[in-house]
């Protein structure tokens, strides 16, 4: 009989370490974090502040043929506003592939909720933007071409500061300074409606970001902010979660409706697991929505 206990209270802590360690995996998944893929990075790197803060950081690659006036995509991680880093939640393929097309590629990290505000993270991308922008001479890009590309909370950012021009402002730029924006999977574009929508699973998270004022949840909402002028270019890609499909189908209709050019492309892939996967194989030419977003960079870079 002792000896049954013994190997029941073995098996529940056991299960309970198990339970334990898929807790970060499963956040780990809501932000897109890459997987062990060894995948390998292209030189010259470099990690540079662009404010004082600790998480106002990014990395940056030149593109792998030496061009000085290569276009800049900037990419913005996701973990619902609170974490994920430049580190583990941008994927592993981004910086070879589109360095290895000819652009320059960088990825920030921002500061995270809940000891700064979405409006702060927002503004950081704008700041990241222009530090770029001033530094691209030294760091070799074309500061006239550049896309900002986010995924996950990052899609709602790229997608805030791509409509909400106060952002920009805020930095000393426009929507002339950025050529397009890029949201991968995103689904906060409507807030209330995405409040009123996701469930138990993300309802804290959301509130947490965004707040319960249904005039700031709207002031955050790139749908209702897409009302007015916005960046010249749209390109939504995303999978088949059912919020998703929604939230991207309303962004959609109002860029549209303010005569902003908007594409929208849907690939296979439900829950978690094609949100992250989405994330993780972009960049992957085997992956089908990389060839997607390739072809829409070169058309807006004009190559």
């Amino acid at each position: 009989m002792r000896k049954s206990i013994i190997l029941s209270c073995a098996a529940i802590a056991l299960i309970g370490a198990s339970l334990a360690d898929a807790r970060p995996r499963l956040r780990d998944r809501i932000g897109g974090r890459a997987t062990s893929e060894q995948i390998p990075q292209p030189p010259g790197k470099q990690t540079l502040a662009y404010g004082a803060g600790a998480l106002q950081n990014l990395d940056f690659w030149p593109a792998q043929s030496g061009n000085k006036r290569a276009p800049l995509i900037v990419f913005v991680h996701g973990g619902g506003w609170k974490r994920g880093s430049k580190d583990n939640a941008a994927g592993n393929y981004k910086a070879p592939h589109y360095t290895g097309l000819g652009y320059a590629y960088a990825s920030i990290n921002y500061r995270l909720v809940p000891d700064n505000t979405v409006e702060d993270e927002a503004a950081d991308v704008a700041a990241a933007v222009r530090y770029l922008i001033d530094n691209a001479a030294r760091l070799g890009f074309d500061p006239g071409r550049i896309v900002i590309m986010g995924h996950s909370a990052g899609a709602h950012l790229v997608s805030l500061v791509g409509t909400d021009e106060q952002y920009l402002r805020g930095a000393g730029l426009s929507f002339a300074s950025i050529d397009g924006v890029i949201p991968i999977d995103g689904a906060a574009y409507d807030v209330p409606q995405q409040i009123a929508d996701g469930g138990n699973f993300m309802h804290d998270t959301y509130l947490q970001a965004f707040g319960e004022d249904p005039v700031r949840q709207r002031a955050l909402s790139p749908t209702f902010q897409a009302m007015t002028p916005n960046a010249p270019s749209f390109l939504l890609v995303h999978v088949e979660r059912k919020d998703g499909v929604a939230q991207n189908k309303e962004l959609e209709a109002a860029l549209r409706q303010s005569r902003t050019s908007v594409q929208r492309n849907q690939f296979p892939g439900t829950g978690l697991k094609g949100h992250g996967e989405i994330n993780r194989r972009m960049g992957d030419p085997s992956y089908a929505a990389t060839g997607v977003v390739d072809a829409w960079l070169k058309a807006v870079f004009g190559l």
